[in-house]
């Protein structure tokens, strides 16, 4: 089979080969997927760079979630069978012509679901169901902070805060994502590289959010903090600052900007900070992503949800679907095609 293989770390233009590889082999409990199709997520951006330490050795096959038909299924399988058209998350091996997980990580679609559409509700949709479903309760009327709204999971974020009937202010980095963050449903949006949005936000309610979901990390995740109201919540499921940063000083930078949190000062609040990692949850609890799985594909196919494809791209072009990723102009989710 062919597989998209990272073969040095750095730009997207040097960074990958189309590589004839072994075909992977179900295990117990596993199921191969015959792959159509697979999503981009910011995290390859970080693998590629260098800079998400979770990431396999070198040379590997990245990609979090697949799209396709499952071929075979391990003897102790029996919730899917070959035939059955998936959606599934991947640690890693998701670039790729096939590919194996667990089968509690994969669900039945319709063969008619676009795949662009299937893909986003893997790790995407996913990720925004455990955080805003499951990490907190969310209220109608409650004041809802997400940073990066213009992205996969603020996207998602965005629809599943207003399907609870939150007010949702919303932050991006440009005149075109605040046009689509508000046509997403939010009920503000911020450009955070001209505008202060922590003052912003005070403007229009003196008391903070109840919730915010932050991708962002180091300042940004410090003034979330620092307007955060009483009994908030601060959900972080990434760090996509450190992209930015070009050595071990600017690293340590990073994780000084975060600031220092005392449990006592959340008690007295009544505060809450959570952190998600998708890939620890798929390691030691595949039955929660089942669960979030199913739970997204439910409300898409009720039409409550509706992802948005921000770009597709055949496998020859992952470099230029790598590096418009990374350049942060992208919206929604962007999908590679075999």
């Amino acid at each position: 089979m062919k597989a998209i293989t990272l073969v040095r770390h750095g730009d997207a233009a040097h960074a990958f080969e189309i590589r004839e590889a072994t075909k992977p082999e179900p295990a117990a409990g596993q199921v191969q997927i015959r792959v159509e199709s697979f999503g981009l997520n910011f995290a390859d951006v970080l693998a590629r760079r260098g800079k998400y330490k979770d990431a396999p050795a070198l040379p590997s096959v990245l990609g979090y979630e697949v799209v396709g038909k499952i071929e075979s299924v391990a003897k102790d399988v029996n919730t899917l069978r070959a035939g059955d058209r998936v959606t599934a998350f991947t640690r890693f091996g998701g670039y790729a012509e096939y590919a194996v997980t667990d089968a509690r990580a994969a669900a039945k679609i319709p063969e008619d679901m676009d795949s662009g559409m299937a893909a986003a509700l893997a790790t995407q949709y996913g990720t925004a169901w455990f955080c805003a479903e499951e990490m907190v309760h969310l209220h109608a009327g409650d004041h809802v902070l997400i940073h990066a709204a213009a992205g996969g999971v603020g996207t998602a974020l965005t629809q599943l805060c207003k399907r609870r009937g939150c007010i949702v202010y919303g932050t991006g980095g440009s005149g075109e994502k605040l046009n689509y963050i508000l046509a997403n449903g939010a009920d503000y949006a911020f450009n955070y590289k001209t505008q202060d949005f922590q003052a912003e936000i005070q403007k229009l309610n003196a008391m903070g959010p109840d919730v915010v979901f932050d991708s962002v990390g180091g300042m940004t995740f410090k003034k979330s903090k620092m307007m955060l109201s009483a009994a908030g919540r601060i959900v972080t499921y990434g760090a996509a600052e450190q992209m930015d940063k070009k050595n071990i000083f600017g690293s340590l930078k990073l994780l000084m900007d975060f600031g220092f949190t005392n449990p006592v000062f959340l008690l007295m609040k009544s505060q809450s900070i959570i952190g998600v990692n998708m890939l620890r949850v798929a390691d030691d609890r595949p039955d929660i992503l089942q669960r979030c799985l199913n739970n997204v594909i439910d409300l898409a196919l009720k039409k409550e949800i509706h992802p948005h494809i921000g770009g597709r791209f055949k496998t020859d072009r992952i470099a230029e679907a790598h590096a418009f990723l990374e350049s942060r102009k992208s919206t929604g989710k962007i999908i590679i095609n075999w």
